[in-house]
């Protein structure tokens, strides 16, 4: 797991070393196991271990190199955060997985799952998101993995299912008759 050193000792990346020093001592007699009123041997050794890698020039080094990769992946998880078209785009694909369940459940009650490849072929997603969502939908009580190994929709799953049907409003045809 990456520890953000530069958060440890609530300094900048671009910290120079006198900084780093300086921050580095108010934190370690702040946090010191000695320290009867503010000790915390957890802490210190986490502001211990900090100080020792920014502190080395190569350690520092590599270190940023690892802080810049983490800090790419963490932009990019909010960017995705921040995009409600992820979100939407999940919505239809649980849609579409119950669908087909529903289906396969309906139109075969004694051999009612779907395999895993199977459902990423009729799904189109992927089986790496796939997973995200079977993972989801069998949290929450709407697919279960039968005897077999495959993926079958439960009472739970058709509700959910027939619920969701009736909340989209009917699609009205315009009537277009000449005069």
């Amino acid at each position: 797991m990456f520890i953000d050193y530069y958060e440890v000792l609530e300094v900048s990346p671009n910290a120079n070393s006198e900084t780093l020093e300086r921050v580095f001592r108010y934190f370690a007699m702040r946090y010191h196991p000695d320290n009867q009123a503010t000790g915390n041997e957890a802490r210190f050794s986490e502001i211990v271990e900090a100080h020792n890698t920014l502190k080395d020039p190569v350690k520092r080094a590599q270190y940023d190199i690892q802080y810049k990769d983490h800090a790419g992946l963490s932009r990019e998880l909010s960017e995705e955060a921040g995009n409600t078209k992820g979100m939407e785009r999940d919505v239809v694909i649980q849609a579409r997985l119950l669908a087909l369940l529903y289906v396969k459940r309906r139109q075969d009650v004694n051999n009612p799952g779907i395999g895993d490849v199977e459902l990423e072929r009729l799904s189109g997603c992927p089986r790496e998101h796939l997973e995200f969502h079977l993972w989801y939908m069998k949290a929450k009580g709407w697919i279960a993995r039968i005897e077999n190994g495959t993926m079958a929709i439960t009472v739970e799953g058709i509700d959910r299912a027939n619920s969701e049907h009736r909340r989209d409003p009917p699609t009205k045809l315009l009537d277009h008759t000449v005069s």
